[in-house]
């Protein structure tokens, strides 16, 4: 059976969105899009509310019947119905998890990994060595009331006694689950094979316990995804079932739901796939900034979930530090101005700035949490510990315990941007420069924003599993993210190297479509842009001598790249990028960078 029409929806914590996607003119395109509040709470307590309110509203702009006796007409019959129709959520607060591992650093990390992985927001690490005594541990687990556990430890075949010591505190515990009381807490096994009985004896009959293939069988290698897809299941079986309405609406969809974060993840793994790209996706909301990365073929996502804009706005400020918040702050403000625009934005986090100013400091906020945020994600997204390398001389000096970054910024292909401070800002070279500012990039990397976050509905499409229709979900997910979801804001080429201010650093000659040439000259701390939609433009870029665009220093590169909604970004800067501390010196160089990619037009 063909695949003409998708109806997908996202239950989020306050909206649910919902898209239609149709097959026309041999693609898939999406056509319409809706949304209403979430119902998951009083007064209404049934999420399918809210889902029907939005899909009324795809009803309304289509002129499709979708709906019949309050539920969704599947297959379609003409102009009536669709093929298939998916989900996800996040409503109820996601899902919430603890791990435990013997070792923190090593099998508690990958614990975590999986976890976050799947969607998760992690709610705590216990381990053998975390510095708790048994009672402590009991006690966190109780107080939190996680919607599962993940327990690992040890290698196939090792010592059972410290993963077995970690079960004896569970149940201990005797956790309960977060949403209701009429099933057991799950929990799944993912460690030493040789422990697997005595776990399960321990654990007895008071959990619903899984045992799933070792998430660290050796010491060289992880196995992430047997855990994963259990998180998924259960997220499914257990949590989604206590949810109001969840159960109803489970009954509707055409797949599993997901967790929204384990969708975007899902999509962001399958676009680096095909492509076979490195990427690095950002989410930042009201309370939580999610990254997600693929490099040398590893995904891995964190999610800082005191890193948002607008319930975690303060502790945004106190991580980053005042200073750090001002230096991107283009006006003169007093501090506890700052403190006090930034604490009324907390109160009411609904609120959008109102003018000029509270847009300067809504947009200098969102660095730092960007910026903060992608660093928690590059020491989290590192290679293996434990592991035994071969060792230098110069190794021998260095006292980090932990594997090196898998994050290259002069390897990144694709950045992109979704949350309302990126997507929606009034000016699509205001979501450009706040991403090249937090995250930095270097070398060559295309620049691009989700339109309406729809990155998790695709995210479930992509999976659908369904014989019948897999290939073409798969096709329609690439296509719909390709065609309708980015927003291409263009490509940062940004050297890097030594050189003092005023020298120049590459000299750059693009050849556009329609076979024009422009030459370009970049200097030491410039900022410049070259309008150039999105189209295919040969570049040539010769670094100087002690710079590098990505062959090495002063070493020739010839790259097709592509404009955008905003063009080509040339940055000058150095990583980290460098603002005088003093007042009338930074606001010149402020308003200098930003007049040079018409950031804020005057009005």
């Amino acid at each position: 059976m063909a695949l003409k029409t998708i109806l997908a929806t996202d239950c989020g914590s306050t909206t649910t969105k919902a898209i239609l996607i149709e097959y026309n003119d041999s693609e898939y395109r999406l056509t319409y899009r809706g949304e209403a509040p979430t119902t998951v709470e009083a007064p209404f307590e049934d999420v399918t509310r809210g889902v029907l309110n939005a899909v009324m509203e795809i009803e309304e702009l289509s002129g499709r019947q979708i709906i019949s006796n309050e539920e969704i007409i599947t297959p379609s019959k003409g102009n009536m119905g669709v093929d298939i129709y998916i989900s996800t959520s996040s409503a109820g607060g996601g899902l919430q998890m603890m791990v435990a591992g013997v070792v923190k650093s090593m099998s508690g990390e990958s614990a975590e990994r999986a976890a976050l992985g799947a969607g998760s927001i992690v709610m705590d690490i216990i381990a053998s060595n975390d510095g708790r005594k048994a009672h402590e541990k009991i006690k966190r687990i109780r107080e939190l009331r996680p919607d599962m556990i993940l327990l690992s430890g040890g290698i196939d075949g090792g010592t059972v006694s410290h993963v077995v010591e970690l079960a004896e505190i569970l149940a201990a515990a005797n956790p309960k689950p977060r949403l209701g009381n009429e099933y057991k807490l799950p929990i799944i096994y993912a460690g030493n094979n040789k422990a697997q009985k005595t776990v399960k004896d321990t654990l007895g009959l008071m959990v619903d316990l899984d045992i799933v293939a070792n998430i660290r069988p050796v010491l060289e290698k992880e196995n992430l995804e047997p855990s994963r897809d259990k998180i998924h299941d259960l997220f499914m079986e257990h949590v989604m079932q206590q949810a109001p309405g969840y159960k109803k609406l489970m009954n509707w969809t055409d797949a599993p739901i997901m967790p929204t974060p384990g969708a975007v993840g899902a999509l962001i793994e399958m676009i680096a796939e095909k492509e076979q790209i490195t990427v690095v996706g950002v989410d930042i909301g009201g309370a939580t900034t999610d990254i997600f990365s693929v490099f040398q073929k590893k995904f891995n996502r964190t999610v800082s979930a005191n890193l948002g804009m607008s319930y975690s706005i303060c502790n945004v400020l106190a991580e980053s530090g005042m200073e750090n918040v001002l230096r991107w702050v283009p006006f003169n403000i007093d501090m506890s101005e700052l403190i006090n625009r930034i604490g009324n934005k907390m109160i009411r986090p609904t609120t959008v700035p109102q003018s000029l100013e509270e847009l300067f400091i809504e947009q200098a906020i969102a660095r730092e949490a960007l910026r903060l945020s992608f660093e928690q994600h590059k020491n989290f997204a590192v290679g293996l510990k434990g592991v035994q390398r071969e060792r230098t001389i110069s190794d021998a000096f260095e006292q980090s315990t932990s594997g090196k970054s898998l994050v290259n910024m002069m390897d990144l292909d694709l950045l992109v941007g979704s949350g309302g401070v990126l997507s929606h800002a009034p000016r699509r070279e205001q979501s450009t420069k706040m991403l090249i500012d937090a995250f930095l990039p270097e070398g060559i990397t295309q620049l691009a924003v989700d339109s309406i976050f729809m990155m998790p509905q695709l995210g479930v499409l992509a999976n659908v599993t369904d014989a019948g229709f897999s290939d073409e979900a798969k096709k329609a997910a690439l296509e719909v993210f390709q065609k309708d979801c980015l927003i291409r804001l263009g490509t940062c080429i940004a050297p890097v190297g030594s050189a003092k201010d005023g020298e120049v650093v590459i000299e750059a000659e693009f050849t556009l479509s329609d076979g024009s040439v422009l030459n370009k000259t970049l200097l030491k701390n410039e900022l410049t842009r070259i309008e150039v939609p999105y189209e295919p433009v040969t570049a040539k870029i010769t670094p100087s001598k002690k710079m590098d665009i990505g062959s090495g220093d002063g070493q020739e590169l010839t790259s097709t790249i592509y404009g955008g909604e905003v063009g080509i970004i040339l940055d000058g800067r150095n990583r980290p990028i460098e603002i005088p501390n003093d007042q009338g010196l930074r606001l010149d160089l402020l308003k200098k960078w930003s007049n040079a990619i018409n950031e804020y037009p005057k009005v």
